[in-house]
């Protein structure tokens, strides 16, 4: 069948299943957009406000439902403005293919306008890119891009296409997708046995899940091997709910915000358990101080992951929930009952506190949790509010919190709650985001109303950069440089400006009335919270120091110091 390249691109996309894309159009992805037109009823494109928008619209697709998400731009601009939205999905090894379009093939090199090399600029934070200037290779590159995308460790994969492959006609065949098969080809059988060992040796085992996890759908095969190895569990940001945050088990995330029994137990068990965990700094502190008096056995996709930041004793390359399958079938249970006491007592002696009957962000989510019954899904922003989502919300199963984890992106969670809710439409979706993020892509509420995708927008208002503030609080001197956000924006009138609901959450007392409104609005919904500007995020462990020492409010205020 003889078809143009942009006919290709669409015949490609249905190949993969794909029925959901966000981008924005412009002069060189013309063509492409066109047969877009032709095929809208096969292929529901989302026009954004904002190419990034597409790009975190894209990956928040692919987060909530393990599928490839896709975004497209023109060249010049249209294709870079999709590099921070790349990145994060690189970062987190989410699968994304970008497809942009460039210049005409005579016309590379020249400085054409609108001319970028986005294959140079995207070369350090994509799995793979590829540039097509031959329409006779489009087809093949194409699925290759999925391919590459899914397998393995996932990742952000660019193609780019030159404005006369879109045009030339050539020769095509369908061909259905190639099977993505779990990597188990570096499963070794004396790592196995290496790790069963280990771990039947322990007498006080620690497991820390990571995202891994739940990219590989690995949780009925986790609670199997927590339940067999008997053993608190404790999670990084990007590992919540690939075991469900209910359990009694569960002790909290670790790290820098990590609860102090996660912490705590990291430093005083004796068989550290990494499972799609990358040992992120953020996780480990001071590496040389980091589970000190453990031994470490690391379970990973990625070879380059093992001993890059923390030295293993043992480890097991491969996926997830492949291994975990393996070592479910050797392993038998232990009891281990001293042990799990003593890090219950951890758990009950040091809760996640905040201040009572008061507005704050804590508060908030915990009623937000309680609200909606643990079933929503929640996407952030990133600092304090994120943070605070990550610790008074509970995560029963994967795939229910979607957040930049690894790039930390400002303006990542509205575009990301767009992409979540189109694909979820029959769950409460909720972005949680400072004022300082929202300011970010706050323009993504117009493309929310315009398709009325029913997120909310939960904004924890406190005219701060939070995050940012909280280490000038504490390590700055309280030199509190260009982090006060003091102008007269009016977020409610925002929101109204751009077609969605606007509702002003300023009393405490009102926090369950302003949530149920939002949950039963008919259409997006901007919830303007207003809490102090001093509300920080506790525990915390300073830059550089173990995570054992991480310290409270309260432990600031018995130092007599002032937070």
């Amino acid at each position: 069948m003889l078809l143009t390249g942009s006919e290709i691109v669409i015949e490609c996309l249905k190949e993969q299943g794909v029925d959901t894309v966000f981008g924005y159009p412009g002069g060189t992805i013309l063509n492409v957009y066109d047969e877009l037109y032709k095929h809208s009823d096969e292929i529901k494109h989302y026009l954004t406000s904002h190419e990034q928008g597409a790009a975190h619209a894209a990956d928040g697709y692919a987060r909530s439902t393990g599928k490839v998400g896709v975004c497209m731009a023109t060249s010049g601009p249209g294709a870079t403005n999709l590099v921070t939205g790349i990145a994060t999905a690189y970062m987190d090894s989410i699968p994304v293919v970008a497809i942009t379009a460039n210049v005409a093939k005579a016309a590379l090199g020249k400085d054409s306008f609108q001319e970028v090399d986005i294959v140079g600029v995207t070369m350090p934070i994509t799995k793979h890119n590829f540039m097509v200037r031959d329409v006779e290779s489009l087809a093949d590159t194409l699925r290759k891009a999925f391919y590459v995308a899914q397998s393995g460790r996932p990742g952000p994969v660019l193609v780019d296409i030159t404005k006369d492959a879109t045009a030339n006609k050539t020769d095509y065949t369908y061909q259905a997708p190639k099977k993505i098969e779990r990597s188990t080809d570096k499963i070794e059988g004396k790592d196995i046995e290496a790790a069963v060992k280990l771990i039947n040796k322990s007498k006080k085992p620690f497991i820390y899940v990571g995202g891994g996890c739940v990219l590989s759908g690995a949780s009925d095969e986790l609670k199997e091997f927590v339940e067999k190895v008997n053993a608190p569990v404790c999670d990084s940001l990007m590992g919540k709910g690939a075991f469900d945050g209910t359990n009694p088990l569960y002790t909290g995330m670790i790290g820098m915000h990590g609860t102090k029994a996660s912490n705590f137990a990291a430093n005083e068990c004796d068989l550290l358990i990494a499972i799609g965990a990358r040992f992120s700094d953020r996780v480990i502190g001071n590496a040389k101080k980091f589970a000190s008096h453990a031994k470490v056995l690391h379970i990973d996709v990625d070879p380059a992951e093992i001993n890059k930041n923390i030295k293993t004793n043992a480890s097991v390359i491969g996926d997830v929930k492949e291994v975990l399958k393996l070592l479910n079938s050797k392993i038998t249970r232990v009891e281990r009952k001293e042990w799990i006491e003593h890090v219950e007592e951890l758990s009950n002696k040091y809760p996640l506190t905040y201040t009572k009957n008061q507005l704050n962000g804590p508060y908030v989510m915990q009623r937000l949790y309680e609200i909606t019954n643990g079933d929503a899904i929640i996407t952030t922003e990133v600092g304090q509010n994120q943070m605070w989502a990550a610790q008074f919300y509970k995560y029963s199963r994967p795939r229910q919190l979607i957040t930049s984890g690894g790039a930390g992106t400002m303006g990542y969670g509205l575009g990301a709650a767009i992409g979540t809710k189109i694909s979820h439409p029959d769950k409460i979706v909720v972005n949680v985001a400072g004022d300082g993020c929202f300011r970010m892509n706050l323009n993504e509420i117009a493309t929310a109303s315009r398709y009325n995708v029913k997120v909310i927008e939960l904004v924890l208002n406190n005219s701060v950069l939070g995050m940012v503030r909280q280490w000038q609080n504490l390590f700055y001197g309280k030199r509190f440089s260009n982090t006060t956000i003091d102008d007269k924006v009016d977020f409610v009138k925002v929101a109204e400006g751009l077609g969605a609901k606007g509702i002003l959450l300023d009393k405490y007392e009102d926090v369950d009335k302003v949530l149920k409104e939002a949950i039963e609005a008919d259409g997006p919904v901007v919830i303007d919270c207003r809490i102090d500007e001093d509300d920080m995020v506790f525990p915390m462990v300073a830059p550089g120091a173990p995570i054992a020492e991480a310290f409270s409010q309260e432990d600031l205020a018995a130092k007599g110091l002032d937070a």
